[in-house]
């Protein structure tokens, strides 16, 4: 059981930005669930992340420690596209999942990374070493790894604050954009009949996804996404959004046999190194899965 309690000394900043400073052993997403969960406390009240502190104002928690899973390492196969002292940027594949749950216990990226890197963060605990942001099981591309705190949390702010930390994705969807390029917003939240799933509702976070058609094909458009905000399943929602499912994509569009999941693949990162300040870009290829399929499918 952790416990404790301190006094906010300067007002003015959300809650949850303020317990991720003085709480650093806890993960931005462990933080939103306990202040949904009424374990973290503004005044002895329950209040919402976004709410803004004031000076003397009293924050106490109570909780309960996650029971950590034995995570054991394994040889798992996943390209690793650079690796310093601080970070590494892989290349996951299509199929991977990143890391241990109650039903998925081994053969995962985490499993793999404890098996090929000596140090990882610790920050996201014991499930989830160095993962700082993650893909869908059936999503592919680079993602960061960080091998230590302090990058985890410099490269975490960064994915934060939106600026620095850029993502870019390719996908092949479904029928014909109206418009080669635009945004789409809405409000994404967890299905209501299907919590496994995510949905537009009007009670849900608010999300932006820029879009730009590379290319048309007879059934399909080659589009380029970019995030500028990151919400679960985003993009795939937005796409069914749009009737225009992800090719593959059977929760949230069509199945299709040849596929083992959506053609989503992450294929741009660029972010600031977290201890020289240096800009770091990478780029991925396309995987051979996508690129079989388009030359079997796309005519133009």
């Amino acid at each position: 059981m952790s416990s404790g309690v301190f006094i906010v000394q300067e007002g003015g900043e959300r809650f949850d930005k303020l317990l991720l400073r003085n709480l650093p052993n806890l993960s931005r997403s462990r933080i939103k669930d306990l202040i949904e969960q009424g374990q973290i406390l503004l005044n002895g009240k329950i209040v919402k992340a976004g709410e803004i502190v004031k000076q003397g104002q009293e924050i106490s928690w109570q909780y309960q420690e996650n029971k950590p899973l034995d995570v054991q390492s394994e040889e798992i196969d996943f390209d690793i596209v650079y690796e310093d002292e601080d970070l590494l940027v892989i290349n996951k594949p299509q199929g991977l999942v990143v890391h241990p749950c109650s039903s998925t216990k081994s053969g995962t990226l985490v499993n793999g990374l404890l098996f090929r890197v000596k140090d990882l963060s610790g920050i996201n605990g014991t499930l989830r070493p160095g993962i700082v942001h993650r893909l869908d099981k059936n999503t592919s591309g680079l993602m960061i790894v960080a091998k230590n705190d302090t990058a985890h949390r410099s490269l975490a702010k960064q994915i934060a604050d939106k600026k620095q930390f850029k993502r870019k994705y390719i996908a092949l969807c479904e029928g014909h954009f109206k418009n080669n390029e635009g945004k789409i917003e809405s409000f994404i939240a967890r299905d209501k009949k299907d919590r496994k799933k995510m949905a537009v509702s009007d009670s849900g976070k608010y999300a932006v996804t820029n879009y730009k058609v590379l290319e048309s094909f007879v059934k399909y458009d080659l589009v380029e996404f970019s995030l500028e905000t990151g919400r679960t399943h985003q993009i795939r929602v937005h796409c069914k959004m749009l009737n225009h499912p992800i090719v593959g994509d059977d929760v949230y569009g069509h199945q299709i046999k040849s596929l083992k999941g959506q053609l989503l693949h992450s294929y741009k990162l660029s972010f600031l190194h977290p201890r020289t300040g240096q800009l770091m870009e990478f780029e991925a290829q396309l995987p051979q899965h996508f690129k079989t399929f388009m030359k079997i499918y796309c005519k133009n």
